[in-house]
């Protein structure tokens, strides 16, 4: 067996970066952009009214001074005048500044009678005005590599840039293997179970910004699972669950072998997802995780995960980690490393009670990943330990 870390180093030597492409604005939250986007234009394009108001000359404007109303500025229609002294132009949020203007004086501060207003006893400082370009420039940048947020997104329109280039969402084939296994909504016979890991998996990857697709059940016969495996022929990644194991009736070793299958490693020190496989089959990625559904998600957040941001074009780094106080004593560990179901809370970070890899529901409860190194030793309750968040 390798350790957790020795796997990492050969899944990121396995992963092939995406190649880039181009797509529209409003496809590209959450995708990894991969060259610069710049600014075709300045933001604001002109000085700015932030307040409804008056516009007038910075330098008159005082307690119970009068000016004359010569005109009117909205978003999208300036006053196409020069203001003069004595006079004022009605102003509202958005509107470009009159030319001479470089105060405005809040509604709120202001008396009108006809075309005249009267200046209030009490002015605050202002000036009200967002300056041209204040915001960012023609020739700004928003840098790569970075996840496109949806305040990016904004961003980038109010640039201007209707396109951006991103890299390419990888496809990834899941696989499911077993006789046992049915479909969710189908009747299960007596001896079956419903599929459950390539479901998790799937909105793991799609969370991550890959391109999963769920293949046909491989049953426990070499020609079903090669079926399968030819459907997964043009995927960068193939994910396959369950049946990398050494028993009778795991075939994805064997019959990956014989289609020439060139294996990075098998099995890694880790609790649950010992029996780990991966490697390379044609021009696809390989990785075959355990068939316990707890297992597969597991080394879905500590190996798949990665693996998609290394593909995509972030940096090869391990799952983030963080530290947290133990909320309770917890007895030492044996000789692998342990990623133990827990709920992070403010009083700190508790570990269930029950650890078994078949147990779903125990995952569906935690938000955290306590990691146990090997041979930890027994921890009291305020030590801090390292783990993984999951979900949000």
């Amino acid at each position: 067996m390798i350790s957790v870390s020795e796997a990492l180093d050969h899944l990121f030597a396995l992963a092939a970066p995406m190649p880039s492409e181009q797509v529209p604005l409003l496809q590209a939250a959450g995708r990894i952009l991969t060259e610069d986007a710049v600014s075709t234009r300045d933001q604001p394009p002109f000085a700015a009214s932030a307040m409804d108001g008056y516009a007038v000359i910075g330098a008159q404007a005082h307690p119970g001074a009068r000016f004359t109303v010569i005109g009117e500025a909205a978003a999208g229609h300036r006053f196409n005048g020069v203001l003069s002294s004595g006079q004022a132009v009605r102003i509202f949020t958005g509107a470009p500044l009159p030319e001479g203007a470089d105060r405005v004086v809040i509604q709120e501060d202001v008396t009108r009678d006809g075309d005249q207003i009267v200046l209030g006893d009490q002015l605050d400082t202002g000036p009200h005005i967002r300056p041209a370009a204040g915001d960012f420039r023609i020739g700004s940048r928003l840098s790569a590599p970075r996840r496109l947020s949806p305040e990016d997104i904004a961003l980038l329109a109010s640039m201007n840039v209707p396109r951006v280039t991103v890299s390419r969402q990888p496809s990834v084939a899941l696989i499911s293997t077993g006789d046992e296994l049915v479909m969710p909504g189908e009747a299960p016979g007596p001896d079956q179970i419903i599929a459950s890991n390539t479901f998790g998996l799937h909105a793991l990857l799609r969370n991550l910004g890959a391109a999963p697709r769920l293949l046909p059940v491989a049953r426990d016969t070499v020609s079903s699972l090669s079926t399968t495996l030819d459907l997964a022929a043009d995927a960068d990644l193939i994910v396959t669950i369950g049946g990398a194991s050494v028993g009778d009736h795991d075939l994805v070793a064997k019959v990956t072998a014989e289609r020439g299958m060139e294996r990075a490693f098998y099995k890694v020190a880790m609790r649950p997802g010992k029996p780990l496989m991966a490697g390379r089959l044609g021009r696809a990625m390989m990785l075959g995780l355990p068939g316990n559904p707890v297992s597969a998600m597991v080394c879905g957040h500590v190996f798949l995960a990665p693996v998609i941001r290394a593909m995509i074009g972030l940096p090869s780094r391990p799952a983030p980690r963080t530290s947290a106080p133990l909320a309770q004593a917890i007895a030492a560990n044996g000789p692998r490393e342990h990623y133990m179901r827990a709920r992070l809370t403010h009083e700190g970070i508790a570990p269930f009670d029950a650890q078994d890899s078949s147990l779903l529901n125990v995952l569906s409860q935690a938000n955290a990943l306590l990691v146990r190194p090997p041979h930890d030793g027994p921890r009291e309750a305020g030590e801090m330990v390292e783990y993984i968040a999951l979900g949000s």
